[in-house]
């Protein structure tokens, strides 16, 4: 694949965490500040923007439309936006996303829709709601140009998506150095099952959320020794933006400065040395490094679960924050991924401990997620 895609540039914009003027209202952006972010993105080449219809609870959008649409011709940028249909609470909601995201940006199309975070019990609504035959006639009738979907999910759950739907243009993965190999995420693995089925990837979450670019000092300071002058953050996105298969890297930026140097890395850009891919797993082995939980996410325990807990997703998070030292944004991602199954449901009954091939205190941890995670 070539550096641009449809006119898309490599490193593109993701518009989840902007600029506040309150930082206890997530609707209170700051437009002024977020239209200097646009200009300096537009200005140094940037034309994918990504925002979804929940972002800031709506407001996402519409900053979107005062800062960049009333601002720039139509084809000065691309716009992604998507909807969450497994969070609606019938069909007519669902499909109603559309025009609302179409009315909030200004705009007469969207460039890339996306179905958001399909995956387990949620790719169910999605079906329920008939929102793949939907999406497919706002093709046709030019709503949208390319429909995708994104998913925080294993391999295997692409593959079937991927599988039941040819149609899609796209898919949408989160990819960084730390979630490559972990045995939960298999970044590496999702990219695979992407090629295979011919479909580009947008990548997101390059920087874990944030957590990448503000690392422990056991993994800073390995990349600080490497490269002082380089931000946590560029090692990131230089991590993904080579890879193959790539359509754009979703860079985060919550201020000015932040868009200046992601920009920065965007246009001095080159592939990692040797050396500079020593550094990063040298990293990785820093922030691992800690006592982690040897959890394979085999699913084994699962399987005969009484209260379907999602054991390798709260160990998966366990560790986590024994990486990143960051228990706040780990609580968030488990108030998502473990709603289904969460620790708490465990009544230790044990059939978890006799299925573990790895003899995890599978008991003990799962208490302890729910002391980190659910108070």
């Amino acid at each position: 694949m070539t550096a641009s895609y449809d006119g898309v540039a490599k490193l593109g914009f993701g518009a989840m965490r902007l600029p506040l003027t309150d930082p206890d209202d997530v609707t209170a952006i700051d437009i002024e500040q977020l239209k200097a972010m646009v200009d300096e993105f537009i200005a140094k080449g940037g034309t994918y923007v990504d925002t979804a219809f929940v972002y800031h609870d709506g407001a996402s959008e519409t900053a979107l439309r005062e800062a960049l649409v009333e601002r720039y011709p139509r084809n000065a940028y691309t716009l992604a936006t998507k909807c969450l249909a497994w969070a609606c609470a019938s069909k007519e909601e669902a499909q109603a996303c559309l025009p609302t995201s179409l009315e909030r940006l200004g705009v007469d199309y969207i460039d890339y829709y996306l179905l958001h975070n399909l995956g387990g019990a949620r790719t169910v609504k999605f079906d329920e709601y008939d929102m793949w035959n939907y999406v497919a006639k706002a093709k046709a009738d030019g709503l949208v140009r390319h429909v995708g979907f994104s998913m925080h999910d294993g391999p295997e759950t692409l593959d079937e998506i991927l599988t039941a739907h040819l149609e899609v243009d796209f898919v949408q993965l989160q990819v960084n150095y730390l979630d490559w190999d972990d045995p939960v995420t298999q970044s590496a693995r999702c990219m695979e099952v992407a090629a295979a089925h011919g479909k580009p990837v947008i990548i997101m979450e390059p920087v874990r959320g944030g957590r990448l670019a503000n690392l422990p000092e056991r993994g800073a300071a390995v990349l600080a020794a490497a490269d002082p002058d380089a931000s946590q953050a560029s090692w990131a996105y230089r991590y993904c933006l080579d890879l193959p298969g790539v359509l754009t890297v979703l860079a985060g930026a919550s201020t000015l400065e932040q868009m200046q140097d992601n920009m920065r890395t965007f246009q001095t850009r080159k592939p990692l040395m040797d050396e500079e891919r020593s550094a990063i797993d040298g990293a990785i082995a820093a922030l691992r490094s800690v006592d982690l939980i040897p959890c394979t996410n085999c699913g084994y325990c699962v399987k005969d679960c009484p209260e379907g807990v999602k054991i390798p997703i709260a160990m998966n998070l366990l560790n986590l924050e024994r990486t990143t030292e960051d228990n706040e944004f780990v609580k968030g991602l488990y108030s998502w991924q473990a709603a289904e199954g969460p620790a708490s449901k465990c009544i230790q009954c044990g059939t978890c401990e006799a299925m573990c091939p790895q003899s995890i205190d599978i008991i003990d941890h799962l208490a302890e997620a729910v002391e980190h995670f659910e108070g």
